[in-house]
């Protein structure tokens, strides 16, 4: 099978191409065209624009403008990317002999905050900000136009996956881990311990498992969510972060009533530790996995959670 995958050059196209190399031909399309170990060739947006990209069997669209947690970015440059540029690809797609799509949403176009014990693919969407909104956007542009397309045609043999992961993780990932780690390996104590949040996360390994059954196996097309099986604390992950570094955990159960009183005045004052940092510092997102194992016929991912967050935080060190 020919691969073409979107941002090829980012963290997760970039592990994508360790994983899938010896058993697909692999293609990029991305802004930058350095060349990569197994990649016979990464196109340009422009020769998308002139439909001049090799015949392909899938598409992988991983490329998109990243959540912004600084809350810098112009709300305009979301839709731009992460809508914009989907409708192209996937217009491309439709246009092409390519039977499979596989676009990269996340858990934020479903909701901000999950309602009850976990996130299913049952909820209404309702995110909140640019970076989910245009997400959502992409895809219900990708859900209308394949609806409209089978309706057109008798059988419509393409599939399309919308993938929502939750944060993913892995060896050359910049997210917010890193920015936990940081603060644990200075030795700074973590003040919040009294807040038991559960998270769920995505390893790198377990992401490419899906990718690697999505191409290979004939799953049903539709929305999945994407994450490990067990959802950790942030007290979990600093024990596991001071489990590699070989230190003890410097974890502080401050009374929660008394956090919440200086998350308050933090947000009068403007501060760094305000009502909204809290609630995102302390808040459970969990999402069920269920209905994608089900699909690829599976018990349990391949890589437990805290083995993979392990991995992650080994690189760091590297």
């Amino acid at each position: 099978m020919n691969i073409l995958i979107t941002g090829i050059h980012g963290f997760v196209g970039s592990n994508f191409v360790v994983s899938l190399r010896r058993e697909y031909t692999l293609y990029g399309l991305d802004i930058v065209a350095p060349e990569k170990e197994g990649v016979v060739r990464t196109y340009s947006w422009e020769d998308l624009e002139r439909r001049g990209l090799p015949k392909v069997d899938a598409i992988i669209h991983l490329a998109g403008k990243a959540h912004d947690t600084t809350n810098q970015s112009a709300a305009q440059v979301y839709f731009d990317i992460n809508t914009g540029l989907t409708k192209k690809v996937f217009d491309y797609f439709l246009e092409s002999d390519a039977r499979k799509f596989i676009f990269f949403s996340s858990v934020k176009a479903a909701a901000d905050s999950v309602p009850g014990e976990e996130l299913t693919e049952d909820i209404v969407p309702a995110p909140v900000g640019p970076y989910g909104e245009s997400k959502i956007a992409a895809e219900n542009y990708i859900l209308e136009n394949e609806e409209l397309r089978m309706r057109n045609e008798e059988f419509w043999e393409k599939r399309v996956y919308i993938l929502r992961p939750c944060m993913i993780h892995g060896p050359g990932n910049k997210g917010n881990l890193n920015l936990l780690y940081g603060v644990v390996r200075r030795g700074i104590p973590w003040p919040l311990g009294a807040f038991e949040n559960r998270r769920s996360f995505t390893s790198i390994d377990n992401l490419s498992y899906v990718i690697g059954g999505l191409l290979a196996k004939d799953i049903p097309s539709g929305i999945y969510n994407m994450g490990d099986d067990e959802a950790l604390s942030t007290n979990e992950l600093i024990a596991l972060m001071c489990e590699v570094l070989g230190r003890k955990p410097h974890i502080w159960r401050l009374n929660k009533g008394l956090m919440e009183a200086c998350a308050a005045v933090g947000t009068w004052l403007h501060l760094p530790l305000n009502k909204e940092r809290l609630r995102k510092l302390t808040e459970n997102y969990v999402v069920s996995n269920a209905k994608l194992k089900r699909a690829l016929g599976i018990e349990r991912m391949p890589v437990r959670a805290a083995d993979g967050v392990r991995k992650t935080i080994r690189s760091f060190g590297k």
